[in-house]
């Protein structure tokens, strides 16, 4: 009998199942595909490992792992990764970590070129951003580059890379930490034709110099990054909301998407999901409805059919000019506009409507993330949407608002090991959030930065709220636009009752972490869900003074 693979929580929604190759971790997912397992949310191949995720309401993790070690190791065994389609792909090798590489592989930056055109690589699996193909069979040299010290926070779309034993392409502008070598301009994703991605495991991938000054050209792939100008929204619904003020960064943002994570599409949804939820709550909404999320400085929305608006923020709010209440049901007319001002406590507040927003769903959401672009983006002046069937509204909320001392957020030690000197320092520290954090990750920094042992790990699912130790030893936390798969090593993960303080972070603010085991981290969501589901009392209309 084959014994059990081992298998390692991460963070209280996650399990990493451990597989010796590639070609097992494609064989355990498909085995794990072919269970029933409830509360199954993601199966998400790396290079030796297997990441399940799974909604922790309705999954008991420890017996969903002793299940997975069960049915991985029942997994047949595979040779090798079947071979594919080939696929020619017009480069320039000139990026601008070219001759980095070249010194860290003790060769010529012409025998670098020479390699990488000279040799089929094959996809090992896809993952990280939508279409970002993990590609094998680099000469040996080439392999042992490791990683960037310091990830980069934007990667041009079409770049080539190499690092940590892979090529790859960007299809999107990303972060990534990953050396630059070349660009092309071949589109490798497209959101509006399954299977999305152009690459799939055991695809050969042919890198050929351009023949031609523009074969390999970004052109259009840089014009299509989450920042790129859209013309305005436009809808034929009955009822609808348009924007005369968009507000500092405001999204239209849902549950999020589920089930596509190994295609390397971020789940996106709200960066706080329990005030999304609450939001919708109150006006009558499924909890996982469309609504926007603003950002420090919300939108000013004017309606053309009655509708009732709810706002779950600390910031405020009027109606025509007149002040009205947060955290409740408010009654807007036809020809009425509702705006937001400056959040004065968090960074974002949730703006829910009666019936939701209704937009063209992009990959089974409506939801836009800025790791990749996929969705409408943020909401730009003139926008019409449109808006659903409303339900029957409720009161207002009982929930707690944001204090100015945060409490530390509560994080599970791993899945990766680290000395317990590492560990401590992370929890003693504390640490402040980095301005360049966005919906991908909040970067944090101290003076002291954490000791770092070692090289990265192999690349593997991703979850939010992972502790992400690149080789700077400053922590980075994953939130909900991040990676679907990365290489560096995870000291802890945030659980999942405090993603949504996690995602209310401002840039400056200090940063604690608590580390509690499973069963707290169990009773903790526990309460969270009950904060939700008593917190939002009455049917309106009722007194919300």
């Amino acid at each position: 009998m084959t014994p059990a693979r081992p298998v390692r929580h991460f963070g209280d929604s996650a399990v990493v199942i451990d597989v010796t190759s590639m070609e097992e971790a494609h064989a355990v997912a498909a085995s794990i595909d072919g269970t029933a397992s409830a509360g199954l949310e993601d199966v998400i191949v790396g290079y030796r490992s297997v990441t399940v995720v799974a909604d922790p309401t309705v999954t008991d993790l420890t017996r969903l792992a002793e299940t997975l070690a069960s049915v991985a190791s029942l997994a047949p065994g595979v040779a090798r990764l079947s071979a594919g389609k080939l696929v020619e792909i017009p480069v320039n090798l000139d990026g601008s970590d070219l001759d980095e590489v070249a010194r860290l592989a003790g060769m010529s930056p012409r025998r670098v070129v020479d390699l990488l055109t000279g040799t089929d690589l094959q996809v090992a699996f896809v993952g990280f951003a939508p279409g970002f193909a993990y590609l094998v069979g680099l000469d040996p040299d080439l392999a042992a580059v490791p990683r960037r010290p310091t990830p980069r926070p934007a990667v041009p779309a079409g770049s080539v890379a190499l690092a940590g034993g892979f090529a790859g392409i960007y299809p999107q502008t990303s972060p990534g930490g990953w050396h630059l070598v070349g660009r092309t301009g071949t589109r490798l994703f497209d959101p509006g034709t399954a299977p999305y991605s152009v690459l799939q495991a055991g695809d050969v991938v042919r890198l050929r110099l351009a023949e031609a000054a523009g074969d390999a050209d970004v052109g259009e792939l840089g014009r299509t990054s989450p920042s790129a100008a859209r013309p305005p929204l436009r809808s034929d619904a009955g009822r609808t909301m348009v924007v005369e003020d968009p507000g500092l960064l405001t999204f239209v943002q849902d549950g999020g998407r589920l089930g596509v994570a190994r295609l390397g599409v971020p789940r996106a949804g709200a960066a706080d999901p329990f005030a999304l939820r609450t939001a919708n709550r109150l006006v009558g909404n499924h909890e996982r409805a469309a609504a926007l999320e603003a950002t420090v400085r919300g939108p000013a929305l004017r309606f053309s059919a009655s509708v009732h608006v709810a706002v779950v923020g600390a910031a405020t709010v009027r109606l025509d000019g007149r002040g009205v209440p947060t955290d409740a049901v408010v009654p807007v007319a036809a020809g009425q506009t509702v705006s937001m001002g400056t959040l004065h406590q968090g960074l974002r507040a949730y703006i829910a409507v009666s019936g939701g927003i209704d937009i063209p769903p992009v990959i089974g959401s409506r939801s836009s993330d800025v790791l990749c672009g996929l969705g409408a983006g943020p909401l730009v002046g003139g926008d019409a949407l449109g808006l659903g069937p409303p339900g029957r509204p409720r009161g207002r909320s009982l929930r707690t608002p944001l204090s100015g001392a945060a409490a530390p957020l509560r994080v599970m030690a791993g899945p990766d090991t680290f000395p317990p000197s590492t560990v401590k320092r992370l929890l003693s520290t504390i640490w402040e959030v980095d301005p360049t954090s966005n919906r991908i990750g909040v970067r944090l920094r101290a003076e002291s930065p954490l000791e770092i042992l070692g090289a990265g790990i192999d690349s593997r699912g991703m979850v939010s709220g992972a502790i992400q130790l690149p080789p700077d030893g400053q922590p980075i936390v994953l939130l909900c636009d991040h990676a679907t798969v990365g290489g560096y090593p995870v000291i802890a993960t945030v659980v999942s009752a405090d993603l949504g303080l996690l995602g209310q972070l401002r840039p400056g603010d200090a940063v604690r972490f608590h580390r509690v085991d499973l069963v707290e981290a169990v009773r903790a969501r526990a309460e969270r869900e009950r904060e939700i589901s008593d917190g939002v009392v009455g049917w309106y209309p009722v007194r919300t003074d």
